[in-house]
């Protein structure tokens, strides 16, 4: 009886730790303490941006429905000051697990040294609350805005930035696993770099593409334990590239295809 109550114990820690454990995606930058049913993620993350700066809004589980609105949905950003500049729909991917995202581009140039909010059309009020973000330095939730510099353009990415393939991975969760093909990024420079991703299953020619970030100078292609943009079979070889582009939409060449197992090929689930 004992043993039976130890072994209740030590599985309720363990989980407590489990749920504590940061998920990473953009396709892996994204943190479900509890795999929660819905949330909004809004890049860049940066405030200060250019004048001609591009945007990506990400919807998680429900919030996938908001996304899946833009299609037929007009999207803005307003100003202090109550002017309105419209965001055009220039792309739109679902990922395999849970996530969606929109990359929009305003569709004339935004104002110098000027605060600008979100704004979609007929808001709701859930929307709303979803459209507020944590500020850690005042301690308070506030609207997602960005402010403009007086920069047309960001600096031009640098031509040595280089990916290369480390290993695959998967850790095994209560709730699931996550599994990835873990890249690094080499002479990333400072500013925010979005990756354009394409994934290709060899065995079935299944092509999927989604934009994800680097986390600590790695690229995670694949899935968290709640979510992720790319999802293996058990066995099967892959392949990916990546296209490195700056918040402005300036790119990088397209790197050659680089090819991997799947994650699952030898793992052993330990439960």
């Amino acid at each position: 009886m004992n043993g039976t109550i130890f072994e209740v114990i030590s599985e309720t820690n363990i989980m407590k730790k489990i749920l504590l454990l940061v998920l990473l995606t953009f396709g892996n930058k994204l943190a479900f303490a509890n795999c929660a049913m819905s949330a909004m993620y809004f890049f860049p993350e940066t405030k200060e941006i250019s004048l001609n700066s591009k945007f990506i809004i990400q919807g998680y589980a429900y919030s996938q429905k908001t996304i899946n609105s833009f299609k037929n949905r007009k999207v803005y950003l307003e100003s202090e000051s109550g002017e309105l500049i419209e965001l055009n729909l220039e792309e739109f991917f679902t990922g395999q697990m849970q996530l969606t995202q929109a990359i929009f581009c305003p569709t004339s140039e935004l104002k110098p040294n000027t605060t600008y909010f979100l704004k979609y059309a007929e808001q709701t009020e859930n929307e709303e609350r979803e459209m507020k973000q944590y500020n850690r330095e005042k301690k308070t939730r506030e609207k997602v805005y960005w402010k403009t510099t007086d920069k047309k353009e960001l600096e031009t990415l640098n031509s040595n930035l280089n990916i290369e393939f480390e290993n695959t991975e998967v850790i095994h969760y209560g709730c699931g696993p996550s599994a990835n093909a873990i890249f690094n990024v080499k002479n990333k420079p400072e500013t925010e770099i979005w990756y354009k991703t394409e994934v290709v299953d060899l065995s079935t020619n299944n092509f999927k593409i989604f934009y994800i970030i680097e986390w600590n100078g790695k690229l995670n292609v694949g899935h968290g334990m709640c979510a992720g943009a790319f999802t293996y079979n058990n066995k099967g070889k892959y392949k990916v590239q990546f296209t490195a582009m700056n918040t402005d939409g300036k790119l990088l060449e397209t790197t050659r295809w680089k090819t991997f197992e799947s994650p699952f090929l030898n793992d052993k689930n330990p439960f």
